[in-house]
């Protein structure tokens, strides 16, 4: 077949057309490779969302759990309050300021229960598709939940022991990369700066994962209610997260964040569980400003266990795997 000069000119168009075409994907694809750091392809994180979380470090799904389901979890709390479950592992706490008044029965004597990932039905929260669909974007297909907690913030006495200080929960966590770390955190009612909702500081995910200790407040501190120390608030962006029912809000473990005391009467309630991806390995944080964390931990570990255990041993046997292998954790 014979080719005539208009011919030859259209190949030569076409061929530098495609020769362009694909310098732009490869382009494209070089700078999404640069810009996602905290998120993967796989899960449900649309674009946006995924860009936002990338500035911001953390992002608010409205409406992702059901009432009956959060209903169910709230009856499973009472019931363990009123102890007629127990669960073997669980860590069951009460405010300094309540610990320290008369004794109350039941549900009102409880601020918080820790590790349940043994209780399969408030494990249930951890493993809803309708999570883990969202916390895939963070960590891939291979997910342990490594810390779970139901808060039961109380009504503030008057001592502010209520609020929690701003802290960075990798503070927490024996395990890298803090990448591939996430906690979901879901509204179990309305929550708003009344009750004590979440503050955040967006974009702190960025930054340095900074000393924590006691805070020194006049009405005492709960216990592992460490605070980062030297922050001006003045100058912080703090934004607080008002959330409805069945709201959930999944953050990185370098997120500053924290929330306030609660100044109405009820009790305000939310369930979290901390995730990291499996491929993830554990660290030594002795001699790191971790350190205070793990002696802590492990003198309490001790005293339960009556001989020595290790922290990393402790997270061993609070985590679960919820999908995918069971690589490292």
């Amino acid at each position: 077949m014979n080719f005539g000069p208009d011919d030859e000119i259209k190949l030569t168009a076409l061929i530098r057309l495609k020769v362009i075409k694909s310098h732009l994907e490869q382009s494209s694809y070089n700078r999404q490779k640069k810009e996602y750091f905290y998120t993967v392809p796989e899960g449900k994180l649309t674009q946006e969302q995924r860009d936002f979380y990338e500035k911001n470090g953390y992002i608010v799904v409205k409406n992702l759990i059901s009432e009956e389901k959060l209903e169910k979890y709230k009856q499973r709390f009472q019931e363990i309050c009123a102890k007629k479950i127990q669960v073997p592992g669980m860590t069951v706490m009460k405010d300094v300021a309540i610990a320290k008044s008369e004794f109350l029965e039941g549900e009102k004597a409880i601020t918080k229960i820790q590790d349940f990932c043994y209780d399969d039905e408030l494990f249930e929260y951890c493993s809803l598709p309708e999570v883990i669909e969202y916390v895939k974007s963070f960590l891939g297909n291979n997910v342990m939940a490594m810390h779970t907690m139901l808060i039961n913030k109380p009504p503030d006495p008057g001592t502010l022991t209520s609020r929690h200080p701003l802290h960075q929960d990798l503070y927490y966590f024996p395990f890298r990369p803090a990448e591939r770390i996430v906690c979901a955190w879901t509204a179990m009612e309305t929550i708003n700066r009344q009750n004590g909702c979440l503050v955040v500081i967006p974009g702190s995910h960025k930054g340095e994962f900074l000393m924590h200790d006691y805070p020194k407040w006049e009405g005492g501190v709960n216990k592992m209610y460490y605070g980062i120390q030297d922050i001006d608030l003045d100058k912080a962006n703090l934004v607080h997260l008002p959330m409805e029912k069945g709201d959930t809000v999944f953050f990185h473990p370098i997120l500053i964040h924290g929330s306030g005391a609660n100044r109405t009467r009820g009790f305000r309630k939310a369930i979290s569980c901390h995730y990291a991806a499996s491929e993830s390995n554990y660290i030594e944080v002795t001699g790191t400003i971790q350190e205070g964390f793990k002696k802590e931990v492990e003198e309490i570990a001790k005293k339960r266990a009556g001989s020595e255990v290790d922290l990393k041993d402790i997270w061993r046997y609070k985590s679960r795997l919820v999908c995918g292998e069971r690589i490292n954790l």
